[in-house]
């Protein structure tokens, strides 16, 4: 009997098709333990669930208390009687299994609906953001139950999200300007490349990606890809440039002995979305990775302005609450690291009044030192802040704000200096990669800023010291590391 493909398949390989290969036919023994992290993304979300729908106010049939087993029958059962709303259904046809959080009859059929703990569609605007990919493809399965079976009511279902607002997925719509294919043709490539992956017991490669450190695979796959000295382990090299190179280009060995110019025809690339510049690029980084005892080095010379005050900034943000809990700083004076001091504004109740005494706080004090440079990594900060200014704008105006993050004082030490003008003998440029590669330990064995998430939630329930001195420390840490590369840079040779 074929396996059936489900919803948290496809939810999966839109993540990473590696991902479905591995639940299916790795060796369990090899699983890393599921992160804190995970286990409260499920946990919150089980309970986002139950309060939704322990808040409805119109009748439902509730499925929730059968087992699988008898789920099925009962799901065919209400849709025959046209029942208006089920919860916690489970339907199949055709090697597909779905199991919607909601099922609500309107014109004459049925269109599935699920629950779900974040926000409904990409992007800050709620009215303009963009459907979200691992979404669609789950309500998409469902819907395509449901048209197999003759009862579907169109190709419109919906999310309920943590905002309490409802997105209506038009399947059927192009995804946006850039994005010319409809979710239900992306959904139709995905579900073939499921059941391939199902039919041939997964003949996939994994990659690596940002999102790999929180998979229960991470420790098996980076071995293989250590193994296979597989190209995505060359910074900014994704699982598609290296799959548009297969057959040509299919280690880090062979990016590093190229020469860029064979690969090349009237100045373009023969690689299908790869420029010289790119390719260039990640010949040198696959050189700089595979040279014995190679050292970092700045691709030209470096000017960065000069302060007597240095101020190394980091925030730390719930994205399940949607709230920044704690702004810090570590401010250095001329150069002396034993004069470093560590600031922190920490939110000391999950509410908007907390939120915005924080931001404030964090607002006012580097007002107060308006002639030190400010350095953070990469551009999150600048854009929570961004939020927090809309949010709250009697804490600061938008040309206040704009005025702070002026390149000239605030320096996105990522964006504006790592990843144009260095090159480092790693897999990727995150902040904890390269201040370890420097020397620096975190004082946590495990840090992340999923972490702090995890730890800040267990403070929100306990209140205890202990966490919250740890999400300190953690905080801390993260902004001396941000000194120590900028340390390390000042370092570098040009070459």
């Amino acid at each position: 009997m074929p396996k059936s493909v489900t919803a948290s398949m496809l939810y999966d390989f839109i993540q990473c098709p590696h991902r479905v290969t591995m639940d299916e036919y790795g060796d369990p023994a090899e699983r890393d333990e599921v992160s804190p992290f995970m286990q409260l993304l499920w946990e919150r979300g089980h309970l986002f669930e139950n309060e939704v729908i322990a808040g409805l106010r119109e009748p439902f049939v509730d499925l929730s208390p059968y087992s699988l087993g008898e789920k099925e029958q009962l799901t065919s059962e209400a849709m025959d009687r046209k029942e208006p709303l089920i919860y916690s259904g489970r339907m199949s046809t055709d090697s597909l299994l779905g199991d919607p959080d909601l099922l609500r009859y309107q014109d004459g059929g049925y269109v599935a609906g699920d629950i779900k703990s974040g926000k409904g569609v990409e992007g800050d605007d709620e009215d303009l953001g963009k459907p979200k990919k691992h979404y669609g493809v789950q309500l998409a399965l469902y819907t395509d139950i449901l048209e197999r079976k003759g009862i579907s009511a169109g190709r419109h279902p919906f999310v309920w999200d943590i905002n309490g607002d409802e997105h209506t997925y038009y399947l059927d719509d192009p995804m946006g300007p850039k994005t010319p294919g409809s979710l239900w043709e992306l959904y139709q490539d995905c579900l073939a490349q499921a059941q391939s992956i199902l039919e041939s017991d997964g003949k996939t490669r994994p990659g690596y990606r940002s999102i790999c450190k929180e998979c229960h695979w991470y420790s098996a796959c980076q071995e293989h890809l250590e193994e296979l000295d597989d190209l995505t382990l060359v910074p900014g090299l994704g699982p598609t440039h290296r799959n548009t190179m297969a057959g040509q280009i299919d280690t880090r060995e062979a990016m590093a002995a190229i020469d860029p110019v064979n690969y090349m025809r009237d100045n373009n690339v023969r690689f299908y979305r790869i420029g010289p510049a790119s390719l260039q690029k990640f010949h040198e980084r696959a050189k700089l990775i595979k040279t014995p005892n190679a050292q970092p080095y700045l691709k030209e010379p470096l000017a960065l302005p000069s302060s007597d005050l240095e101020i190394y900034f980091d925030i730390e943000v719930d994205p399940l609450r949607d709230f920044c809990y704690l702004h810090g700083f570590v401010e250095r004076h001329g150069g002396n690291n034993e004069s470093e001091v560590y600031v922190s504004f920490f939110a000391e109740a999950e509410t908007n009044d907390n939120e915005r005494q924080v931001f404030e706080g964090a607002w006012k004090y580097l007002e107060e030192r308006s002639h030190g440079l400010i350095y953070y990594y990469s551009k999150y900060e600048r854009t929570i802040w961004r939020k927090l200014q809309e949010k709250y704008p009697e804490v600061c105006s938008e040309e206040e704000l704009e005025m702070l993050f002026d390149p000239n004082r605030a320096i996105d030490l990522y964006g504006d200096v790592v990843s144009k003008k260095t090159e480092w003998p790693t897999r990727d440029h995150s902040i904890k990669t390269l201040a370890k590669y420097l020397g620096f330990d975190w004082r946590d064995t495990h840090p992340s800023g999923a972490a702090s998430i995890e730890w800040f939630d267990k403070w929100v329930k306990s209140r205890d010291p202990s966490i919250r001195q740890r999400i300190l420390d953690y905080n801390e840490d993260d902004c001396r590391a941000t000194r120590v590369l900028l340390d390390g840079i000042r370092n570098l040779a040009v070459l």
